[in-house]
């Protein structure tokens, strides 16, 4: 038995979803204006030097040259140049285009497991993280996923449409299994227009997360990985002669629990979550690992950091 399997097996079923009336209350509205007070530039500003296209015309910010064509536009001849050199060169500008920022949260059962905890803190980051950008006038868009992406918010944008953020992250549940590379290629499939992927995940995938990040990397998607990580799962209270059973396939075995096994696989646990920041560091792959003890608010700034935008 894997750590990709162990890790998801429990002695007793998770509790059902709890209400969420207050999940984003006054409270965390005010964090979030505070956080894109902090960011000042969305979180991905990272790329904004990439998402940058060179233009003829009223762009931004100039350039460069290049020579006069028939046709093109007598305004942007630079005509200092011409009185110097006798030369006539059109100028260039940058002009930057939306940002498309896509959040894919996780809501496989096993985000579910331990009191609805990764589910809930998935829920904030990913909101957290959307009025970011939509303070910064980016497209904005939230897909949930399992074994498959089971419910969609198109592209938005605007600070206003926090509140539809909102309602589509209250009304995502745990359920179902994951399968991260099948979920991701419908992902692809149905978004044409490439930018940055955030995925919010335990990364708890039987067949391995890789094929998740591998499809958004060949698909020209720029990955970034949001790991949640409860420490309560590398320390399961079990002890002796337990029945325990998968939380998403619902796969049932016995064994027998004692201090070596639960030392074991602690160092399992341990090895599990290396592979994983070794991997996207061998794939260029920014990683977060987001404990969920740490305050949402905190851990936002983290991932700013990694982006290069804050300190």
């Amino acid at each position: 038995m894997g750590i990709r399997d162990l890790i998801r097996r429990v002695s007793l079923p998770p509790p059902s979803v709890r209400g969420e009336a207050d999940l984003f209350d006054d409270e965390f509205q005010r964090k979030l204006e505070y956080l894109a007070i902090v960011s000042r530039r969305v979180f991905a500003g990272r790329m904004r030097a990439e998402r940058r296209t060179r233009k003829t015309g009223s762009g931004i910010e100039f350039a460069d040259h290049r020579e006069y064509a028939a046709g093109d536009d007598f305004r942007y001849l630079d005509w200092n140049i011409y009185q110097r050199l006798g030369r006539l060169l059109l100028r260039l500008f940058e002009e930057e285009e939306d940002l498309s920022i896509y959040l894919i949260v996780d809501t496989s059962s096993s985000m579910g497991f331990g009191h609805d905890k990764k589910i809930v803190y998935a829920k904030k980051m990913a909101a957290a993280l959307a009025y970011i950008g939509l303070a910064n006038l980016d497209r904005v868009a939230i897909v949930t996923t399992a074994d498959k992406v089971l419910n969609r918010m198109p592209p938005t944008r605007g600070k206003q449409r926090i509140f539809k953020v909102f309602q589509f992250l209250r009304e995502a549940r745990a359920d179902g299994t994951t399968d991260l590379g099948q979920a991701l290629r419908v992902f692809v499939s149905q978004h044409k227009r490439r930018g940055l992927a955030v995925l919010i995940s335990d990364l708890y995938d039987p067949a391995g997360f890789e094929q998740g990040i591998n499809v958004l990397r060949y698909n020209k998607f720029e990955p970034f990985v949001l790991h949640l990580i409860d420490r309560t799962d590398a320390a399961p209270a079990i002890r002796g002669d337990v029945r325990i059973y998968d939380c998403e396939t619902g796969e049932e075995r016995e064994v027998t629990v004692t201090s070596r096994v639960l030392q074991k696989y602690k160092e399992t646990y341990e090895q599990y979550l290396t592979d994983i920041q070794a991997f996207c560091a061998s794939k260029q792959v920014p990683y977060v690992p987001a404990d969920i003890g740490v305050p949402f608010d905190d851990m936002v700034l983290r991932v700013l950091r990694r982006g290069g935008i804050v300190g």
